[in-house]
């Protein structure tokens, strides 16, 4: 039989995660190759900590190569096209062509969506952003600290809540939170509304009790860094002295421009196989655009993007062996939400469930934070410290009657 060859655009946690899936589960003589633009892997999740001062960049990343599994091969290039028909990719690097095609090119952020934006906000989406507030934090002496999402959509949905309530444990830690003010301002009815209102009222707790005010249905027409000032649609102006920013994010522009992408800019797929409308294609992640039984989109966080690459990767091995493929994505997610302290809260729950997901939200507890940090380093710590991160959350997952596929 001839050697089949599968792309898998990006290597973010989906494409790692499809390509060493697929590696262990192909005949050594196919391909697995994976394209991405960057030769470092960034853990995008410990950016909280950046922001904080308490990871440097290069504690939370590592070179692309050394996480992807042996006999995987590696593209360093920028995707130019996608041809799904044709399962022909253009990239800088050259032209190629897969008997299979994953796209799991993730969401980038559109830092020029609202004006002003770029300038005036120190954006934690980023590792130089993060690093910025750290250091605005550094010399900070007290004021109105402003967490504001610029617009919808973004990915991470607890991001602006764990923001909010780290910069309040790092100003509790420096001694002038009695100085300071925070407030949180999002266009969203409520905190993670995908997750239904007894989420959003517990997370909306979770922000009172540490004294932090949230202003939901705000959205923001324009930043004005020169006034330090946010604008909002309603005309209300609201000052602050430091800003940290969240901003709306979108499919890069190669997945925008190709025949994926439906009405909303995203890929379309079925929310069990992660089938695209091509044969042989499927998209994972946050490129990809799941609506729920309630109306509202699967948010877009890492847990989805790990879970669905191993269903897809078992899908492609099966299809290409010329076996029924059998399994599928369920929808079940989880999420820490760090509030400091070394404590975090616990979210999981199952988000086809009808009418509305069924979500719990343990109360924070320095196990859960460990269990973030066990995370993080079952991704980029070296090998042996992955292989105890990965055993003590298989045991943690097994605890909690949720899922570590790590």
């Amino acid at each position: 039989m001839a050697a089949r060859t599968v792309l898998v655009l990006g290597g973010g946690v989906g494409g790692l995660v499809t390509a060493s899936e697929l590696r262990r589960r192909l005949d050594p003589a196919d391909r697995v190759v994976v394209i991405e633009r960057e030769r470092r892997h960034l853990f995008q999740a410990s950016l909280l900590w950046l922001m904080v001062g308490r990871r440097r960049r290069d504690q939370i990343e590592r070179p692309l190569r050394e996480l992807l599994a042996p006999g995987v091969e590696l593209v360093e290039a920028d995707v130019r096209s996608i041809d799904p028909a044709a399962r022909r990719v253009e990239t800088t690097a050259g032209v190629f062509t897969g008997d299979a095609l994953v796209v799991a090119l993730g969401a980038e952020p559109d830092r020029d969506a609202v004006p002003g934006y770029r300038e005036a906000a120190l954006d934690f989406f980023s590792p130089e952003g993060a690093a910025a507030c750290a250091g605005a934090l550094h010399t900070f002496g007290g004021g109105r600290v402003v967490v504001a999402v610029a617009a919808l959509p973004y990915k991470c949905p607890a991001a602006p809540y764990e923001a909010a309530l780290l910069l309040d444990d790092e100003l509790r830690r420096r001694g002038i939170r009695e100085r300071c003010e925070i407030d949180v301002y999002s266009p969203e009815p409520a905190p993670m509304p995908v997750a239904g209102p007894a989420m959003g009222t517990a997370v909306v707790g979770l922000l009172a009790a540490k004294g932090i005010r949230f202003h939901p249905g705000s959205r923001v027409e324009r930043f004005e860094p020169g006034s330090h000032e946010l604008v909002l649609a309603d005309g209300s102006r609201v000052g602050y002295d430091l800003l940290a920013g969240v901003p709306p994010h979108r499919a890069p522009t190669a997945v925008r421009e190709s025949p994926l992408t439906g009405d909303t800019g995203w890929i379309p797929v079925d929310r069990a196989t992660l089938e695209t409308g091509h044969a042989r294609v499927h998209a994972i992640g946050d490129v990809t655009t799941i609506t729920l039984a309630n109306g509202k989109p699967l948010p877009r966080a890492g847990v989805f993007a790990h879970d669905q690459g191993l269903v897809v990767a078992r899908r492609i091995a099966a299809t290409l062996a010329g076996r029924q493929a059998g399994d599928a994505f369920d929808g079940v997610g989880y999420c820490w939400v760090e509030t400091g302290a070394g404590r975090a809260a616990f979210a999981v729950g199952e988000f086809f469930a009808e009418p509305d997901p069924t979500l719990a939200l343990r109360a924070p507890g320095r196990s859960w934070h460990t269990g973030k940090v066990l995370f993080e380093r079952s991704w980029i710590g070296g090998r042996l410290e992955r292989r105890l991160a990965r055993a003590g959350l298989a045991v943690g997952g097994r605890l909690l009657g949720v899922k570590a596929n790590i």
